[in-house]
């Protein structure tokens, strides 16, 4: 055997454990491009809005869009997905995000960010079944959980070194100007990564499932007929993670807040920069092991791990008052990510073969409608003091953790599932 043989061999065999192909190579380049563009200005809004003019309810009603919208277009998603196909839909969740990140570039005002972002929070959202649906087709059963884990991976790159460029746009700009720099960059990436996409994406038609199969022919479009397909145990999971999500959205648009305003010691923007590399790290570092047990094993302890997680943030974020303390929380943030790539994949494993990304799609509208609230409630619960914000969302952690830990139901080993495809 040659030195190149044994390269690409050995080549070959990672590109396989990590369960790379064309296709997913494809996805995961369109997610590193869009997202670093995005994470750039993404995690500075609330003070870019602050400093356009916008109150505290202005980041309050920024966040409680995020959810809702991300609600309302992840069904809408799902089924142009299997409608069109992952490569066509994609194309148009590009062109849509674009179109928001030029509104925020061209008009410096709080409102025009709110309007921005009914466009720009979509890509995500929307994105998201698609993605997830063309990695379930393109890989098999047993990779599963790791192509789904590999897909969170690179999207946690972009979390990492996005706000770290946004803190010195920011630093060297300033708040406004920096930020719409930031919005600018964001525009130019999404531009290659349309090119990259359909380039490298397969034309993936939607699939024709047999009548026998429990969704017709057509992918479903009425979210109520699809409600009835949903497997019992996804339910359960789908309760226990709308009250971990209470958890983590009542806080989630002022911890950027906490730590360059409220503190005894702010930190600056380019430190907030740091201490989400550091989180996004940690859930880096994370993901590849767990996807290698959890494809073997059950999963409900992955699961579990990762609301115990989400509930201890908000708590050690309270007692946290320095640029020290706060390396410790955020570590404890990235941990959070610990079983997502896992409950992912079982929402995928539970779903029927012909409205997988539909299915997909329906659980992310249901979550996010309901915890949509928890935005607006956090702003007025911020109000009344930050404390009191991070304690609620502490006990709605505890109740949610203990929920699930007594009712969820095992996540079971593909095999012994019959998942075989």
């Amino acid at each position: 055997m040659t030195i190149r043989e044994g390269f690409t061999g050995r080549t070959t065999r990672i590109a396989g454990f990590l369960a790379l192909k064309r296709s997913t190579v494809g996805v995961l380049a369109m997610v590193v491009l869009v997202g670093m563009g995005e994470r750039m200005a993404e995690r500075f809004l609330p003070i870019y809005l602050l400093a356009l003019g916008g109150g505290v309810m202005a980041i309050g009603l920024l966040q409680a869009m995020d959810n809702l919208l991300s609600a309302l277009y992840s069904f809408p998603g799902g089924y142009l997905s299997d409608r069109l196909g992952t490569k066509r839909a994609l194309l148009i969740f590009n062109l849509v995000a674009m179109a928001g990140f030029a509104l925020v570039v061209l008009i410096p005002a709080w409102q025009a960010v709110l309007a921005g972002a009914v466009l720009f929070i979509s890509w995500s959202a929307i994105s998201l079944p698609a993605t997830v649906s063309l990695i379930y087709k393109v890989l098999p059963t047993a990779k599963h959980t790791m192509g789904v884990s590999m897909h969170s991976l690179v999207r946690r790159i972009p979390m990492a070194l996005g706000p770290l460029i946004g803190g010195l746009f920011i630093g060297l700009w300033g708040e406004r100007t920096g930020v719409r720099f930031a919005f600018g960059a964001a525009l130019v990436m999404s531009m290659v990564a349309l090119f990259l996409q359909q380039r490298m994406i397969e034309d993936d038609k939607p699939e024709q499932i047999s009548s026998a199969d429990t969704c017709d022919l057509t992918p479903e479009k009425n979210p109520l007929k699809l409600f009835r397909l949903m497997n019992p145990a996804m339910k359960g999971l789908l309760v226990s993670d709308i009250i971990i999500r209470f958890c983590e959205q009542i806080p989630y648009a002022f911890v950027v807040i906490w730590s360059m305003k409220v503190i005894a010691a702010p930190v600056s923007a380019f430190q907030f920069g740091i201490l989400t590399a550091i989180e996004m790290t940690t859930a880096l570092l994370v993901y590849i092991p767990v996807a290698y047990l959890a494809d073997r094993s059950t999963k409900k302890p992955f699961v579990l791990a990762t609301f115990v997680f989400f509930t201890l943030f908000p708590l050690m974020l309270m007692y946290s008052h320095s640029f020290e303390w706060l390396i410790a929380a955020f570590i404890l943030r990235g941990l959070k990510e610990f079983g997502e790539p896992t409950r992912k994949s079982l929402i995928m494993d539970l779903a029927p073969d012909s409205c997988k990304a539909g299915m997909f799609g329906l659980y992310y509208l249901i979550r996010d409608v309901v915890v949509s609230a928890a935005a607006m409630g956090g702003a007025v619960l911020w109000q009344i003091s930050p404390q009191t914000n991070l304690i609620t969302a502490f006990i709605f952690g505890i109740i949610g953790t203990i929920g699930f830990a007594i009712y969820g139901r095992d996540m079971p080993v593909p095999e012994a599932a019959g998942m075989e495809k």
